[in-house]
């Protein structure tokens, strides 16, 4: 679905967040906000402080990944600063003095990597950064020294779910050093069939390394998937179209949802859109409904902070209202 690379930095001449003064991370913010803002490929740019924001405003923030939950969690001296079309955000006292991030549509490592290394090369002409000629870049932790590069990719992989076969791939490639998170990354679960892939290794070996290892990896997961597809649908097809329909029949006619279970009904009908039995045109609308039907997302629709229970009753609601749009599922066509 998208590619993210992420550049942790810090500045020399400053502690780690975790053990700089207030003033000191101040100082960070104001000269990191100033810097960032004259920089021409962050296309309008918003900086943002964090203890200036809503308990709801970081949480949407967190939800579109534009901000982590370390960051929104933080009390004193830490921001972000944004580009108008989100494809680019650069967290401000987080764990490191910056976290410069940016996300692309589909699976382009290569793409990504060049436009983050232009952000990062014009800030560095204005910002000193803490480097090592033996470690290479210093991070407040020692998993991300060296590069500081964090690359990954969400992928949806229903079929390997549907089939059991997930664990035994996340377990081949934590062997390759590639880690497999849910879709909010460490900590979260795999709601949806969505899973967050990405390098663990950042000392010892080049960025181009990195990536070209990341993407080989990738692809041969995104192979598995396919085959997977390919054999539920040969071997088990009923069950999956019943799913298909049972999902769609709950997104368009329920009364209480939540956001777990809203992505995993979600996940279905995507799927239902790879085989073709929804049309493609449909697959934007579906792909907005999985940030959408986060919490946050449904407390902003309601322009209020409701409680879990209302919130299912409104995400519910919003649901019907979607796929009163979407046509039903048509499997006619598809060779059982």
């Amino acid at each position: 679905m998208s590619t993210r690379i992420r550049l942790a930095r810090n500045l020399a001449q400053f502690p780690f967040p975790g053990w700089a003064k207030k003033t000191q991370k101040e100082e960070v913010l104001g000269r990191c906000l100033e810097v960032a803002a004259r920089i021409p490929k962050i296309k309008d740019p918003t900086g943002l402080r964090i203890d200036e924001l809503s308990e709801l405003e970081r949480q949407i923030l967190f939800e579109r990944h534009l901000i982590s939950r370390e960051l929104s969690n933080e009390p004193e001296g830490a921001g972000v600063i944004i580009s108008k079309d989100q494809a680019c955000s650069i967290m401000i006292n987080e764990e490191d003095h910056l976290r410069i991030q940016v996300i692309k549509n589909g699976l382009n490592f290569k793409r990504s990597w060049n436009f983050i290394t232009q952000i990062d090369s014009l800030l560095e002409e204005s910002l000193d950064y803490a480097y090592s000629k033996e470690l290479g870049y210093l991070t407040a932790c020692p998993t991300n020294v060296g590069t500081g590069l964090r690359a990954s990719a969400m992928l949806h992989l229903p079929g390997l779910v549907i089939s059991g076969q997930m664990e035994k791939v996340v377990r081949a490639v934590n062997q390759l050093g590639i880690a497999v998170r849910g879709i909010f990354g460490e900590g979260s679960d795999a709601s949806g069939s969505f899973f967050q892939i990405s390098n663990q290794q950042t000392l010892g070996e080049s960025e181009t390394d990195i990536l070209k290892r990341l993407n080989s990896v990738m692809t041969t997961i995104i192979e598995r998937e396919e085959d997977a597809r390919e054999k539920i649908l040969e071997e088990d097809v009923d069950k999956v179209f019943d799913e298909i329909g049972r999902a769609y029949g709950v997104l368009k006619n329920g009364h209480l949802l939540s956001s777990s279970e809203a992505m995993n009904r979600l996940s279905l009908i995507r799927l239902a859109i790879d085989i073709g039995a929804i049309e493609e045109q449909n697959r934007m609308l579906v792909d907005r409904l999985f940030i959408e039907c986060q919490p946050g997302h449904v407390q902003f629709t309601a322009n209020k902070e409701i409680e879990p229970n209302q919130r299912d009753v409104l995400r519910a609601l919003y649901m019907r209202d979607a796929f009163a749009k979407l046509p039903e599922p048509s499997f006619e066509h598809i060779t059982r």
